[in-house]
């Protein structure tokens, strides 16, 4: 085994009046992939400054191994006082080459020359990740890369990793993102970090088998401490059971919605029942929406039904607030129409937050400085409420100005989910979010009885929660789709491969070219055999999968565990590779032709 590049011996940490790490041991190999899991407040980002060496220990002791390169790509990185994102990502002493970070930049998509003031979150990312990429690191501290990044720019971000040769730490909330590229789990939980040599696909099971010991441990202890320290324990695995009867009635409305959705995706049929135009909250007939010239929207129907969970999708700039616009009414079309419940009645969750006025009181924000709050028509007492958002009770009168940017997210939700109300529009919801507040938020949106429109770019979160995806793709075209981010994606895959084989057929018919029209023996193979191949690869690797979601398998036989782990990380790999070796030939045979 490689002797590690970094180590942190028995660090402690002071925070506050207590210790936020005590006796916390870390070892980081030269080929690490490792996801950084814990709580918002946990101090994820302060273990990444301490490995940074930016904190003073109370205790212990860091060691690198000499001439290591350590790049930490910060979720909000300092931007102030450079004029471009070009000035900003080439500024400081340890700053890439700038042909390296624009270089990066042309790949990701982004013009660095914007004005680093006025630069959107996705455009400040890209740039962040382009002076990251090119400043050639041997181990990168992520944290949060995928936030504000469009669906394209994640994939490209997932193949860059994928071949890349160094470690890496990352946080993040994306669990598509961390289970295709992760091979081993840092768990930050109660000043304690485990670590578990599985990828983040296993991490469920292992935690299982960790709280099934801690809550062995609450039954020893004291009645008071247990009271205070229970609730932090048993949420998790509880919530996780639910879920999973929440995710088979999912499958079941999916089912349905499919069956309403028509040969030619437009969902306008809807059910054969008397009421259908009493459950039907939004119609949207043959709409569309140009802005200069540009067709953003066009020929759209959709029937959206009450109780609906519809998830839109798409890359920046493909329309996805323009059509969430148009289907709460904060627009109209320019052609077609959309009728609306009367009765419809909304909350809109957007990306800027602007309820949370720092120097508030979270119970100012959540109960007008009282102890009770109003919860769809229900009193409950602001400590209990604030339970029920994963939050330490005594935090009612803490200042929302001290509370880290995913708690302020989770305020912000529990005020408006206490809201009556029958449309829930979100946007971005999961920027920020720790992966219990994600399940949290599941489990609230998959008990709403209104509709919901939502718009993000977290593939699993998307999987688990909508009963039909709106993706778009530029042009102005909606493909509606009953299901989530993968029934789109496999849908847009199907699409181009029945295009690729096709064009090249079609043009066999046209006249002779004096170019060569064939392809070798070996491409020829390749063309004609690899759909197949990768069809294969995708149920292995989906029964692999299901098999993995036996919550006894990783305690009841940790080999298979560890065997599937790896199948799995293989069988992508090889599908990765054969996806990129068809496109290659089918594009070799289009040419050709």
């Amino acid at each position: 085994m490689a002797p590690p590049i970094l180590s942190l011996e028995d660090v402690k940490l002071h925070h506050g009046d207590g210790m936020l790490f005590d006796g916390l041991t870390l070892h980081v190999g030269p080929k690490d992939r490792l996801a950084l899991i814990g709580r918002n407040g946990a101090g994820k980002t302060t273990l990444f400054r301490t490995l940074m060496g930016d904190l003073e220990l109370d205790g212990g002791s860091r060691t690198v191994m000499p001439g290591v390169n350590i790049v930490w790509l910060e979720q909000d990185p300092v931007m102030k006082g450079h004029r471009t994102l070009l000035d900003w990502a080439v500024s400081g002493d340890k700053a890439p080459p700038q042909h390296a970070v624009e270089a990066i930049a042309d790949q990701m998509g982004i013009d660095l020359s914007t004005d680093a003031k006025t630069a959107s979150g996705g455009e400040r990312r890209r740039a962040a990740l382009s002076r990251a990429l090119a400043s050639e690191p041997d181990l990168l501290l992520l944290d949060e890369p995928t936030n504000h990044l469009d669906l394209g720019a994640i994939d490209w971000l997932e193949d860059w990793l994928s071949r890349y040769s160094g470690a890496f730490l990352v946080i993040s909330h994306d669990r598509t993102f961390l289970t295709r590229l992760t091979n081993s789990c840092l768990w930050l939980d109660r000043k304690t970090l485990r670590r578990a040599e599985v990828g983040y696909g296993g991490f469920e099971a292992w935690t299982e088998k960790v709280l099934e010991q801690d809550r062995r441990e609450l039954a020893r202890m004291d009645e008071k401490l247990r009271q205070e320290t229970e609730w932090l324990v048993k949420g998790v695995t509880a919530r996780r059971k639910r879920n999973q009867g929440r995710l088979r009635k999912l499958e079941e409305l999916r089912a349905q919605r499919a069956a309403m959705i028509g040969m030619q995706g437009k969902a306008a049929l809807g059910l054969a029942k008397d009421d259908v135009k009493t459950k039907t909250v939004i119609d949207a007939h043959e709409v569309g929406k140009t802005y200069d010239d540009r067709t953003i929207i066009e020929d759209f129907t959709l029937r959206i039904q009450r109780g609906d969970r519809i998830g839109i999708v798409g890359a920046n700039g493909a329309g996805k607030t323009t059509l969430l616009k148009l289907l709460t009414g904060e627009i109209e079309p320019d052609e077609g129409k959309i009728i609306r419940a009367k009765t419809l009645s909304g909350i809109i969750i957007d990306q800027q937050r602007k309820l949370m006025d720092p120097k508030k009181k979270v119970r100012d924000v959540l109960a007008e400085g009282g102890e009770w709050i109003e919860v769809r028509g229900n009193k409950k007492h602001i400590k209990g409420y604030l339970k029920e958002f994963l939050f330490d009770p005594s935090l009612s009168d803490a200042l929302i100005g001290t509370l880290s940017g995913g708690e302020k997210h989770r305020i912000l939700l529990a005020r408006e989910f206490a809201r009556e109300s029958n449309l829930l529009v979100l946007d971005e919801p999961t920027n920020d979010l720790d992966m219990e507040t994600l399940d949290l938020l599941q489990e609230v949106i998959s008990d709403y009885e209104g509709t919901v429109l939502l718009v993000s770019h977290d593939r699993d979160f998307l999987d688990r929660t909508v009963t039909v995806t709106l993706g778009l793709d530029g042009s102005g075209k909606v493909d509606i789709v009953a299901g989530g981010y993968e029934d789109w994606a496999k849908r847009r895959k199907d699409r181009k491969r029945t295009a690729k084989k096709e064009k090249p057929e079609a043009q066999k018919d046209e006249a002779p070219s004096t170019a060569p029209t064939k392809l070798s023996y070996k491409d020829q193979r390749d063309f004609d055999r690899l759909p197949v191949e990768i069809e294969r690869l995708e149920r292995e690797i989906a029964e692999a999968e299901a098999a993995m979601g036996d919550p006894d398998l990783f305690t009841s036989n940790p080999d298979r565990f560890a065997a599937l782990t790896k199948a799995i990380e293989d069988k992508r790999a090889q599908k990765d590779a054969a996806e990129e070796r068809w496109l290659e030939v089918a594009e070799m045979a289009e040419s050709l032709a």
